[in-house]
C-alpha cells in the first residue's frame, strides 16, 4: 500500500508543468495559467529540483522536453485527469439525492433501453436515472473523467480503466439514398461502397447528428452503416436500406469504471444482461 502520509508531488507544480510542456513556450503557458511568467518559471525549477532530473531544455530560440520530461507530461497528464474524476465522483456522491447518470449515443441502445430500464427500477438499489445523450466517442472519456456512471456502448471504444459486458451483437445495413443506382440491389459488398464518403470522414468537430447524417444520405452526399435497430426506426422515403454481406456486424455493451462500488451500477448492469439475454432467446425462438 503507498503511503500517503509521505510528501508527494506538488499537483499544482505538475499542472503548471504540463501546460508548459503542451505550449512548449513559458510566455503562451503563463497566459494560458493567467499568472506572470517569473513565477511559472521558478515552479517549474522547484519542481524538477524536487523530481532531481531536466525535465525541460530551454534555449533563448525554444523550449524543449527531455526524456523525463515527456515522462512527467504523460503521467502528469493522467494523474491530473484522475484527480478531476475523483472530484467529480465524489461531488456526485455527496449529493444529497442520489442518482445514476447514463451515457449513450442517441438511439444507439438496440432498442433495449425502455426495457433495461424498467427492470432496474425494480430492484432495491435504483435510483433515478438522468440519461446523457451525446456523439459517437464520447461516452468512454464520460465514465473515466466521472462525468457518468455507466454507458452503453457499441464496441470498438477505448476500455482503458473500464469494465463492460457484451449484450447484444448485430447486423449493419448500409443507407444510401433511395436514388442511388447501389439501391437497386438486393444486397452488397464493402467493395460496392469504396471510396463514398462516410460520416468519420466530415471534420470531427462538426458533430453530426441523427438529422444531420440522414439528410446528407437523402442527398447522396454519404452512405452510413447503422445497425438494424436504428434503421428499423428510422423508415424514410428517401433513404434505401440494404445488407452488406461482408460488412462487420456490431456489439452492443454496458460499460462502467473498473473502479466502481456502486450497488446503483451493477443493479443496472444486472437489469442489462437479463434484458439482453431475454431478447436474445425472442430472436432465436
Amino acid at each position: 500500500m503507498t503511503d500517503y502520509s509521505r510528501p508527494t508531488l506538488d499537483l499544482e507544480r505538475v499542472r503548471k508543468f504540463v501546460v508548459v510542456a503542451e505550449e512548449l513556450h513559458f510566455g503562451r503557458a503563463a497566459e494560458r495559467l493567467g499568472m506572470a511568467q517569473p513565477p511559472l518559471s521558478r515552479a517549474i525549477r522547484d519542481l524538477e529540483r524536487q523530481l532531481g532530473v531536466q525535465l525541460l531544455e530551454r534555449t533563448t530560440r525554444q523550449v524543449a522536453l527531455t526524456r523525463a520530461g515527456e515522462v512527467l507530461l504523460r503521467d502528469g497528464r493522467a494523474a491530473l485527469d484522475a484527480v478531476a474524476a475523483a472530484g467529480r465522483r465524489a461531488q456526485h456522491a455527496g449529493r444529497a439525492e442520489p442518482g445514476l447518470r447514463l451515457a449513450l449515443k442517441a438511439d444507439y441502445d438496440a432498442g433495449l433501453l425502455p426495457q433495461i430500464l424498467a427492470l432496474y427500477e425494480e430492484d432495491e438499489a435504483a435510483v433515478p436515472v438522468s440519461v446523457q445523450l451525446g456523439g459517437r466517442n464520447d461516452q468512454a472519456p464520460a465514465l473515466r473523467e466521472g462525468r457518468a456512471d455507466v454507458a452503453l456502448i457499441p464496441v470498438g471504444f477505448d476500455d482503458h480503466d473500464l469494465d463492460f459486458e457484451p449484450l447484444v451483437t448485430e447486423p449493419r445495413l448500409v443507407a444510401l439514398a433511395a436514388s442511388d443506382p447501389l439501391a437497386a440491389r438486393e444486397s452488397l459488398c464493402v467493395g460496392d461502397l469504396e471510396g463514398l464518403p462516410r460520416p468519420e470522414d466530415f471534420d470531427p468537430s462538426a458533430r453530426l447528428d441523427l438529422a444531420q447524417i440522414f439528410s446528407l444520405v437523402e442527398l447522396g452526399r454519404l452512405v452510413w452503416f447503422p445497425p438494424v435497430s436504428v434503421a428499423l426506426r428510422h423508415a424514410r422515403p428517401g433513404i434505401a436500406y440494404r445488407p452488406v454481406v461482408d460488412l462487420e456486424p456490431t456489439t452492443l455493451t454496458v460499460a462502467w469504471p473498473r473502479e466502481a462500488r456502486s450497488a446503483a451500477v451493477a443493479a443496472f448492469v444486472r437489469a442489462a444482461g437479463t434484458v439482453a439475454k431475454a431478447d436474445l432467446r425472442a430472436a432465436t425462438g
